[in-house]
């Protein structure tokens, strides 16, 4: 058989051992059981073909992008236009601090959220929406990292303003705490306990 031929027969994602065995997908996992959300369990499960599965998760991250950019850009108007205000020439080099740090943690997560529009006109029909599906993803991912940071750097600047400074501490980092647990401790109590049961 020519090489070329037996090559193309086997899918991208796909692998083989030593000896010419069998190709090995790549949503399988050790034990033979297929990892949940892979290539070979969505085509078990939702008849999908790899490519058709990167379609549906970059649709899906498009939406989830649309409701983080929304609240990441109202909040960046507010700290822009906040330096402008006649209370702000009298702030404490405390509040000047965080209000800087903030404002920047703002402006990284707008180009976070936004980098996959940019990614994806660079990558526009060079086929490689897989790829341009984890950027995306990992994007998207560290935008909701320097969002909490924004969200809670926005909230002291606040607290710091209209109570006492241990108060408005305690306060933010309890609402710090709140956002950690359940935008990313709880869903990723729950990936584990399924890799544990074996889903």
């Amino acid at each position: 058989m020519d090489r070329a031929v037996g090559r193309a027969d086997i899918s991208p994602g796909a692998s083989t051992s030593k000896g010419g065995a069998a190709p090995v997908s790549a949503g399988a996992s050790h034990g033979g059981r297929r990892r949940r959300g892979g290539d070979g369990w969505n085509s078990e499960h939702r008849g999908e073909r790899p490519l058709q599965r990167a379609d549906r998760n970059y649709n899906e991250l498009l939406q989830e992008l649309r409701v983080a950019q929304t609240g990441v850009q109202i909040l960046f108007a507010f700290l822009l236009g906040l330096s402008f205000t006649p209370r702000f020439a009298s702030v404490t080099e405390f509040q000047r601090d965080v209000y800087v740090i903030t404002l920047v943690s703002s402006a990284v997560t707008t180009a976070f959220l936004i980098a996959p529009v940019a990614a994806h006109r660079v990558l526009f029909q060079s086929g490689r929406k897989r790829q341009l599906v984890r950027l995306v993803h990992r994007c998207l991912f560290a935008g909701l990292i320097t969002l909490v940071l924004t969200m809670v750097g926005a909230m002291l600047l606040v607290l710091d303003v209209v109570l006492r400074p241990p108060v408005a501490v305690t306060v933010t980092a309890a609402v710090a705490a709140f956002f950690v647990v359940l935008w990313f401790a709880l869903p990723g109590y729950r990936r584990l306990k399924d890799r544990r049961d074996g889903g």
